[in-house]
């Protein structure tokens, strides 16, 4: 059985999330610093993040959060300002890794299919996707939204693979989290590689099927397991 399809984690494996995501906060905390906000620009974003890993990392009420915490109520004047600094370090910041487009044009080009399996949000995932320009070529984007769960269940792997009319052992999944990604393709039977530039580069012991360093180690993954079957 040959693998037709390779199916992506978004952030940390395609998209430099957590660059992405600290620039946003940084610029978003000076504007609203600017605004009127008090506090210490380093202290104020370790408030935000503190307030990431209580709630979730796509909370959209993190920067309302602060401003209540200090200073008791909800400033629309900083609100917006934050909003905007926020928006403006995003686009500056999301782009692909290196050799993503490339690996995905030569994907492509081998005939495969190609998508994300994502726990963002479904307007987060497509809006990142627009930023990169990658909408277009996704045959199948599955997101929180589409199932109401996230990675390691194996919803989002099963939701791809019906979508996708394939078999499991047609599909090659990348992604960075060996908790997450891992557990939950294997789950469902899917080939699956770890992507050891995303946020756990020093992770042991993943269970992946494969241990890669590049994006581009996936074109000869797929030749790999192709010739072999």
């Amino acid at each position: 059985m040959k693998v037709k399809a390779v199916l992506f984690d978004l952030d940390n494996t395609l998209v430099d999330f957590m660059r992405m995501k600290k620039l946003a906060v940084e610029i978003a905390v000076e504007h609203m610093i600017n605004a009127g906000l008090p506090g210490q620009k380093e202290e104020l974003i370790s408030e935000i993040f503190n307030i990431y890993r209580r709630t979730h990392i796509e909370s959209q009420t993190a920067l309302e959060e602060l401003i209540i915490n200090k200073i008791g109520y909800l400033d629309y004047k900083i609100l917006s300002s934050g909003i905007i600094g926020y928006q403006r370090g995003r686009d500056l910041a999301t782009y692909p890794y290196p050799k993503v487009i490339p690996t995905l044009k030569e994907l492509i080009k081998m005939g495969l299919k190609i998508g994300t399996v994502s726990d963002a949000p479904a307007e987060q995932c497509y809006n990142r996707l627009a930023r990169l320009h990658l909408i277009d070529w996704m045959d199948v984007v599955i997101t929180y939204t589409d199932t109401g769960e996230y990675k390691p269940s194996p919803k989002p792997f099963l939701t791809a693979l019906e979508r996708l009319k394939l078999q499991p052992k047609e599909i090659l999944y990348v992604g960075d989290w060996p908790e997450r990604d891992i557990v939950g393709a294997k789950k469902v039977g899917l080939w699956t590689a770890f992507a050891r530039w995303g946020e756990h580069p020093d992770a042991k012991d993943t269970g992946a099927d494969f241990d890669i360093v590049s994006i581009e180690q996936v074109v000869d993954i797929v030749k790999k397991i192709n010739d072999e079957k």
